[in-house]
């Protein structure tokens, strides 16, 4: 069996698939670096998430990755993901929606990393095995 690729600190628990930041990382690159650079995880992300679980107690996880998501949207190129979607997928999305997309994977991956970092917990998901 093939292992998904995963990003930095991520698991697979929360997003089952990469693929999409992966390629528009790639696609981005092309275009500006910095392009990639802003769809990253930074410090201040990290900040935030604890931040909202510091102020929230208890939050449920759909709240929380709308939240998120709601945080990294405008950071997502919209004809990156847009161009993204339709190599890697072969479908045709609104700006808006390929934005969302790609901002609800950043959104799963923050939540990944702050599980690891022991910012967040989440009833009843465990971290997906990863073969070592």
């Amino acid at each position: 069996m093939v292992m998904p690729r995963l990003p930095l600190l991520a698991d697979g628990s929360i997003v089952e698939d990469y693929e999409p930041l992966f390629k528009y990382w790639e696609k981005a690159k092309e275009k500006n670096k910095k392009l990639a650079e802003n769809v990253t995880l930074k410090n201040e992300d990290f900040t935030y998430l604890s931040s909202l679980i510091e102020h929230a107690r208890r939050i449920s996880l759909l709240d929380l990755m709308e939240t998120l998501i709601n945080h990294f949207i405008d950071r997502v190129e919209a004809s990156i993901a847009i161009e993204t979607y339709r190599e890697l997928l072969g479908i045709e999305l609104e700006a808006r929606e390929a934005q969302r997309r790609i901002a609800r994977i950043l959104a799963g991956w923050l939540i990944e990393a702050g599980r690891r970092w022991g910012i967040v917990r989440i009833k009843g998901i465990k971290p997906q095995q990863t073969e070592t």
